[in-house]
């Protein structure tokens, strides 16, 4: 929760937009709660049972550790620990952004596209993330597609916003 809460004014825009990670400004990150969940993890992971809180808490960790080279492949060797343990949806799709940030977004899609969750505004969302530098027509039908399927006032201002700053990029393509 330490690794949590330390990022919570970065999360979101003076209009209530939600920013996301890659945008956040690191700099209103809490460090004192970093360092207080640092303090905590490192005794809790002294034992030798490994618990689905043990590798949250470590993804945590690793999300508020920016400059390491190799976060995203340490963060992916923990969601492949965490699905074994409980293999949800939110799990899934949180170790497909993990796995396009090691391997590329076209491994990511593809295996996005096994899980074919298409009832699930998050599953679109990570498909339009995925699509958006490749195919952005595509994108925006997935984004559009999550709009469609959230309830969450601020998750439709994000995408909304995600589908103008693809469709101006599309438009910039087209003049260049």
């Amino acid at each position: 929760m330490c690794f949590q809460s330390s990022r919570l004014e970065a999360r979101t825009n003076p209009e209530g937009e939600a920013i996301l990670f890659e945008d956040q400004d690191k700099s209103l990150w809490d460090n004192a709660l970093i360092e207080k969940g640092n303090y905590y993890l490192i005794p809790a992971c002294s034992g030798a049972e490994v618990t689905k809180y043990h590798l949250e808490a470590g993804i945590a960790y690793w999300h508020t550790t920016p400059t390491d080279q190799k976060k995203w492949e340490y963060i992916l060797q923990l969601y492949d620990q965490l699905i074994l343990i409980e293999n949800s949806p939110v799990t899934a799709l949180n170790r497909l952004f993990a796995l396009a940030k090691v391997y590329g977004n076209e491994k990511a899609i593809t295996e996005a596209e096994k899980v074919n969750d298409n009832h699930s505004n998050s599953y679109h969302a990570l498909l339009g993330y995925l699509h958006a530098e490749r195919n952005i027509d595509t994108a925006i039908e997935h984004y559009q597609q999550a709009i469609n399927l959230t309830k969450s006032g601020t998750e439709k201002k994000t995408l909304i916003k995600e589908i103008k700053r693809l469709t101006k990029k599309k438009t910039h393509n087209k003049i260049i």
